[in-house]
């Protein structure tokens, strides 16, 4: 029996696949069950709905007072410009290469399955942050029913797997099969891919479906140490791999390829740094807004700031790359580019 959803609904959905705070995405989780039309064709629907409401609250919640429920959080609140999840086979070394790109002393051991609950932590690059979250290793045998939930507020994925495993080819599609269970799709291309369209966060056109995921990914070829000829090996994997995914030679042991990470996730991200100046004073360029791909406007902007500022702004000033002279006057719909400042007017 079709769904016949209605506006009110889809619109509901729209802005939970466009929140990124987890109260608003439960906010906007209340409000499709509130306007869902209810008939047979909505059960299955409603009663998802009715479930992540539940355990979003949870979470929200934090851990209940008198041990009811404890234990680290399963959903990692977004911080920084982007939140991007580490996912892989057991032993590829995603704890270490976490550890040594944001100084999270994850713990790691040449055993399977040490990380057992998302961890975060902050990779640097130049003068804004992206959230690494490192998530337990994905096998068969080993499944995790709260990962797909886990993975709702990433914006990219970094398949991490051991070039040097003779099986890794396996294990990727392992970890994809794994993943498409829990209606999380690993796809290749990224914001800044010219055809890519809307991806990253939420599927965008489902109506029914609104939970699955098209998760950008880069798949990290890891411990190339430990190989002779590791551009071989890759070029290898990569004329069997499939779908083809981007691709980075590294090694968490030595370094390799490590400082290269925050520059790709930036420029194929798609993402736009603005920094704001109160009139008369000097720009405050230490912590930029980051704005991302079809929200990259004034308004976007002043929204970052402050809801309220969004709504009573009547125009800015603009000194960089998207204005013809510096300190110029903008509407709300003027598309800013990256390192233009900000003065807000409202």
């Amino acid at each position: 029996m079709p769904a016949n959803l209605s506006p009110e609904y889809k619109a509901a959905a729209d802005a939970f696949r466009k929140a990124r705070d987890p109260q608003e995405r439960l906010d906007h989780l209340r409000e499709m069950l509130r306007v869902i039309p209810k008939h047979k064709g909505t059960d299955h629907l409603q009663a998802d709905l009715k479930r992540r409401i539940k355990e979003l609250d949870e979470e929200v919640a934090g851990p209940k007072k008198g041990g009811a429920r404890g234990g680290p959080a399963l959903v990692v609140r977004p911080e920084g410009a982007a939140q991007v999840a580490l996912v892989g086979p057991p032993n590829s070394g995603k704890s270490l290469l976490h550890d040594r790109l944001t100084g999270s002393g994850a713990r790691s051991g040449p055993y399977p399955f040490t990380t057992q609950y998302p961890e975060p932590g902050m990779l640097k690059w130049q003068d804004v942050h992206f959230q690494l979250v490192d998530l337990p290793a994905i096998a068969e045998a080993h499944p995790l029913p709260w990962l797909g939930g886990a993975l709702q507020m990433a914006d990219a994925c970094l398949l991490v797997i051991d070039l040097a495993d003779p099986d890794c080819l396996q294990q990727v599609a392992t970890v994809q099969a794994q993943l498409r269970e829990r209606k999380v799709n690993l796809v290749t291309r990224w914001p800044a891919d010219a055809d890519a369209g809307l991806i990253g966060l939420q599927s965008a056109s489902p109506d029914e479906d609104v939970f699955a995921l098209q998760l950008p990914t880069l798949l990290l070829a890891n411990k190339a140490d430990l190989l002779t000829e590791p551009q071989t090996d890759l070029e290898a994997l990569a004329e069997l791999e499939e779908p083809h995914f981007p691709t980075l030679l590294i090694s968490a042991q030595s370094g390799l390829g490590l400082g290269d990470l925050g520059g790709w996730l930036w420029q194929r991200l798609g993402l736009v740094r603005v920094y704001t100046k109160a009139p008369g004073k000097p720009p405050e360029n230490e912590r930029p807004f980051t704005l991302r791909i079809g929200e990259q406007t004034v308004a976007d902007a002043a929204r970052l700031v402050h809801r309220e500022m969004a709504r009573t702004l009547k125009y800015a000033r603009v000194w960089g790359r998207s204005v013809a002279a510096d300190g110029q006057h903008v509407g709300r719909d003027h598309r800013l580019a990256d390192g233009d400042t900000l003065e807000l007017h409202t």
